[in-house]
């Protein structure tokens, strides 16, 4: 069984930073790309950044020179480091791993269990 844990978040005043962690365990086999969603109240999901197994990143217009998203391959470990946060960042921030179970399986996406990002004007 696959899990992705999170960690960090909470409370920060604008212009300030956080860094996101999301840890994989369980059966896997390997682990394609890796991302960061939000979802702010009353709006749909919407994806943040994410990386490639190779590295390669994308992101949100909104979030893009203020946000970093990496990854440690040996830890099955994504990173999102949040810096010049604005009152519009707040949301719940959810991981996705695309992943492989095992061998020859199927590629499917799992999620972790969502941390609150608030961040007061």
């Amino acid at each position: 069984q696959v899990q992705l844990v999170q960690s960090g978040g909470g409370l920060v005043q604008a212009g300030g930073s956080l860094r996101l962690s999301c840890a994989a365990s369980g059966s896997i086999f390997s682990i394609n790309a890796m991302g960061w969603y939000r979802q702010a109240p009353g709006k749909q999901r919407e994806l943040v950044a994410a990386i490639t197994s190779g590295a390669s990143t994308n992101y949100a217009d909104s979030v893009k020179g203020r946000f970093t998203i990496s990854r440690d391959n040996a830890k099955n470990t994504v990173y999102l480091q949040m810096n010049s946060l604005k009152p519009e960042d707040t949301a719940v921030y959810y991981c996705n791993a695309n992943l492989n179970p095992f061998a020859g399986g199927a590629t499917n996406g799992y999620w972790g269990q969502g941390t609150q990002v608030t961040v007061s004007s």
